[in-house]
């Protein structure tokens, strides 16, 4: 006893002392050994051992019984630490731990309903009761947060999880109140446009965040109802359908809102529907059609962004969505009405902020910089580019700001920053309120509950020595962070204007109108850095010169960096380079201008200085400023020393490599510092498999490219799976975590068996039963091109063999292999040719691709390890399966097509399907292409050569697959 109470921190350990005297005694020396380890990692020890003894005593059977499991001890010492409500459901309901199931995926809308519907089948009552559904509400709640906080999902996960629950709550008690009310007055029904009598539906609109998918764990719900058309029901005594979906409507809010013994369901808000509290509770859809088309006031359409049918009869929102569309998205760039928008929100929220915070209390959604704003920017941004780029209209806020982020309409630094400050704010937010269910935004004041609240924070987020100190320090720089933006974006859209050094003689200072003039500029320069105006105007920037300015007026300060470049010739000559052809990477460089140093350096690094200068790092922070870097030098050499893009794919894929692995690394540890194995004496050490497909797969990983990865466990681990899902789920975390840096890369786990839908970590036995009579063609094809990268890469790499024997064997061996090969080719081309041209295009990149991949088919299922695309043409030419003339005509297209997209990727940031129109993006990206290819591939123009070799492409792969 003494030893643990050593070594463990508790809060009151007198009375902890008292109540594991009572809770240990009678148990087994394993089991007091395993509580033991659960304690010391566990955010809130005193409350876990307070609510083990409370069960131990209230229900000692049932306590005797989950003691028998290591993973529902886990599970029980988890809830008891995170929160209070859950915790007291515990002591009334513990076989609600032993139903906890499913742990590694996420539950969608119908499987929730079918879990709630088996329930109210065991009732009489035609109607759910409040109590019913407020208790099913908490069961699901249960397993969502044991989730969340064991770390087997993130964010984004955790929010549409808690809205899948929200909607079949939402569905089946509508479905059960409609039902009733149709029994006693008939069915509503409405004349069509051609004089047709039709059932007639009501939806239920959601706004807010269960309208984005991202619900809090204690969230009101915003609703909006709206029914298809007036008319009349059809039972013997008749009633308007107004007066049917009135009836509904409102059975429907006091069920959901009624307050039981269990709490209520959820609060209902309607006061976003037209009219606000004065509006009918139920409109007609020709009503709320015209009311947004006349009346709504500017902020109620742009609530309509987040708005979606999320329960009920879908007909007639969709309709009413689709006609308030293009009412939401400005089709200019008039910023006006969305700065008056910006002003209502402010005065709105100072009165909230008044009204909802008790003195000194501090408010994360309210506040300067917090939740609120972020949605609220990313709403204004959407108003204002999504007349013109319908891609960015999505009511997540997660997701909007992805494709705000991938339309260049946030930059790189942006994006990084405002994600990384709004998952840090929900998942404080979230902590905030399950541990009493409530709805609160207020942090506590007292420095132990600080303390105590950043423990429970996300391991990825506040390191392994959280504390209250931390938890504020990194919330101010996030709030901080998100208001220079805000303020930046909101209120200024104005140029950025050159400005000289503070400490520039008087007699240089230039007028105001010329701040960012290039003869101001080169003036400067002569003065201050002469060898560096010589290399500037020797260059003659054109395209990149306004972004060299806004680089100058950063560096200019900065004595030394402003010596760096006046000293270094090739260093300035390799910075105009990068400013003339990369706007993206210019970017990166006036944000960071100490990237600059990086150039000192080309070529880059070896690979296996990646490898061993990530496996130095133990920190997600130090490891993403290195990838930064790294990355920032393989493009800068690919670009200035015209390194050949397959070398350049290679070493960004090494580069890929060494982050998994480090991040393998840190999961794994992370994982074990707060979640031991389940059986005693299991040791974690590298059994995980993580192999990865596509470009990773075949060291053809780029700038912006996803990273698929999928995890497999040795069969004899399998017992350990739920640990193993923690470091996969871990891991990923931690290589997409955004940050003001930006993030490393983004990892796409849908290749796994059954998908998404499928366990995140497989078993060997699981993949070949799956492989063996469950993959379709284009599964096992995928596979083809995949290799380990973290774990145990020998053992992997001998399950690789064995599963590409199953393909060839299923499809290969068969004969199946060109017929299916064929046939999805052409799919491809008709579904996404048309957006992306030059991979999925006739001719395009794909055809090359899938002439290999029959090619390799045909080859008894021989397995090789080296698979990128030079690689394996030079092996099919040698087994004699490419005549030499088609060998050379491969190469020289896949060396052509990759430098496409290579510079499209070095130009934007991001990936691009198709040549860009305009006639200045063209002839960059033909400059930066013709660094890469073959000489004699430059003799024609960009689009010319590219139609010479999509013909030809294509008429390759024709007589390949009709022979």
């Amino acid at each position: 006893m003494a030893s643990l109470l050593e070594s463990i921190s508790f809060r009151q350990p007198r009375r902890a002392q008292g109540e594991l005297a009572a809770l240990l005694g009678d148990l087994p020396q394993a089991v007091q050994t395993y509580i033991e380890t659960l304690l010391v990692s566990t955010a809130d020890p005193d409350a876990a051992v307070h609510y083990l003894a409370a069960l131990h005593q209230q229900k000692p059977d049932e306590f005797q019984k989950l003691a028998q499991s290591q993973p529902r001890l886990q599970h029980l010492v988890a809830v008891f630490s995170y929160s209070r409500f859950l915790s007291e459901e515990i002591l009334q309901n513990p076989q609600w731990i032993e139903q906890l199931a499913d742990l590694d995926r996420a539950l969608l809308a119908p499987e929730y309903e079918q879990r709630l519907e088996s329930v109210l089948q065991r009732q009489s009552a035609r109607v759910p009761v409040a109590l019913t559904l407020a208790l099913f509400r908490r069961q699901q709640i249960l397993r969502i947060l044991v989730r969340d906080v064991l770390g087997l999902c993130a964010l984004p996960e955790t929010t549409e999880e808690l809205s899948n629950l929200a909607d079949a709550i939402l569905d089946v008690s509508y479905q059960h109140i409609r039902a009733e009310l149709t029994a006693r007055h008939g069915h509503p029904k409405y004349l069509d446009a051609n004089g047709q009598l039709r059932d007639c539906g009501m939806s239920v609109v959601a706004l807010g965040k269960l309208g984005g998918r991202e619900l809090n764990y204690s969230s009101d719900i915003d609703l909006l109802f709206v029914y298809q058309a007036n008319g009349e029901t059809d039972g013997p005594n008749p009633i308007s359908n107004k007066e049917f979906f009135k009836k509904v409507a409102n059975q429907y809010t006091e069920l959901l809102s009624t307050y039981t013994a269990e709490g209520m369901c959820y609060r209902v808000d309607l006061r976003l529907r037209p009219e606000g509290s004065l509006g009918e509770v139920c409109i007609s859809l020709d009503g709320a059609k015209s009311y947004y088309q006349t009346r709504a006031r500017d902020w109620e359409l742009q609530m309509l962004i987040k708005a979606r049918v999320a329960a009920g009869d879908s007909e007639a929102g969709r309709e009413l969505l689709a006609a308030v569309e293009p009412l939401i998205y400005s089709t200019t760039l008039d910023f006006s009405a969305i700065e008056a928008v910006s002003a209502t929100r402010e005065r709105i929220s100072e009165k909230l902020s008044r009204r909802r915070l008790p003195k000194h209390s501090f408010d994360i959604k309210l506040a300067p910089g917090g939740i609120r704003d972020i949605e609220f920017l990313v709403q204004c941004l959407q108003r204002l580019r999504g007349g013109q780029v319908p891609w960015v209209r999505h009511g997540g806020t997660m997701l909007a700001l992805a494709r705000l982020s991938d339309k260049d309409l946030l930059s790189a630094a942006e994006y990084g920053r405002l994600v990384s400050a709004y998952r840090f704010l929900r998942n404080l937010e979230h902590r905030l309120q399950f541990a009493e269910d409530r709805q609160t935004h207020a942090l506590p004041s007292a420095g132990r509950e600080l303390d105590l609240l950043a423990r429970k924070m996300p391991i990825a987020q506040l390191g392994s020595a959280p504390s209250g100190e931390k938890l504020l320090h990194e919330l101010n720089a996030h709030l901080e962070s998100v208001q220079e933006i805000y303020q930046r974006l909101i209120h200024s859209h104005r140029p950025t204007y050159y400005n000289l050094a503070p400490d520039a003689p008087a007699e240089l200072d230039p007028p105001d109108d010329l701040q960012s003039s290039t003869a101001n500029l080169a003036r400067f320069l002569d003065q201050r850095a002469p060898e560096l105006g010589q290399v500037v105007s020797r260059t003659e920037l054109r395209r990149g010169a306004g972004a060299f300015e806004h680089f100058m007026e950063k560096v200019a300060p900065n004595a030394a960096w402003l010596d760096f470049l006046n000293s270094n010739g090739a260093v300035a000559r390799d910075t105009l380079d990068i400013f003339e052809h990369s706007p993206y990477f210019s970017e990166e460089l006036i944000r960071a201008p100490e990237l600059m140093e990086e150039l000192s350096r080309l070529p880059a690094a070896p690979a296996n200085s990646y490898v061993e200068t990530a496996a130095r790092l133990d920190d997600i922070g130090l490891l993403r400023a290195f990838f930064r870097r790294e990355m920032f030098r393989i493009q800068s050499a690919s670009m200035c020393l015209r390194s050949p893009v397959f070398d350049t794919l290679q070493m960004t894929s090494d580069l890929a490599d060494a982050a998994v692995a480090a991040c393998y690394r840190m999961a794994l540890a992370q994982v074990l510092a707060s979640s031991p194995p389940a059986a005693p004496g299991y040791a974690p050490r590298q059994q995980l498999m993580v192999i990865a497909l596509g470009r990773l797969g075949m060291r053809e990983f780029d700038l912006a490219s996803d990273a698929d990865l999928v995890f497999v466990v040795p069969d004899q681990d399998h017992d350990e799976h739920v640990l193993w899902t923690r470091v996969a789920s871990r891991m990923i975390d931690l290589l997409t975590a955004y940050t003001g840096a930006g993030l490393m890369f983004s990892v796409d786990t849908r290749l796994r068996p059954n998908g998404s839908a499928g366990a995140l970590v497989q078993s060997e036995a699981s993949y070949m039963e799956y492989f063996a009579k469950n993959a379709e063609a284009w599964e096992g094809i995928a596979y083809m091109k995949a290799r380990a990268v973290a774990g145990d890469l020998d053992r992997a790499t001998a399950f690789l063999n064995e599963l590409q024997q199953v393909d060839w064997r299923r499809y290969g061996q068969s004969g199946r292999s060109k017929k299916d090969l064929r046939q999805m080719r052409m799919r491809l081309q008709k579904e996404q040719g048309q957006g992306h041209p030059l991979k999925a295009g006739l001719g395009g990149f794909y055809d090359i691709d899938f002439s290999l991949l029959y090619l390799r088919l045909k080859s008894a299922g021989i397995f090789y390890k080296v698979l990128n695309t030079p690689a394996r043409i030079d092996i099919i030419e040698a087994m004699g399966h490419l005549e030499r003339a088609d060998a050379e005509f491969l190469r020289d297209a896949a060396t052509f097509y990759r430098a496409m997209d290579h510079g499209l990727r070095v130009w934007s940031g991001h990936a691009e399907g198709s040549l860009p129109n305009s006639e200045s993006q063209l002839a960059l990206l033909t400059q930066l292409v013709h660094r890469w290819i073959p000489e004699h591939l430059t003799r024609q123009a960009v689009k010319v050569q590219l139609s010479i070799i999509q013909n030809r492409n294509r008429e390759l792969f024709d007589r390949l697959f009709s022979s």
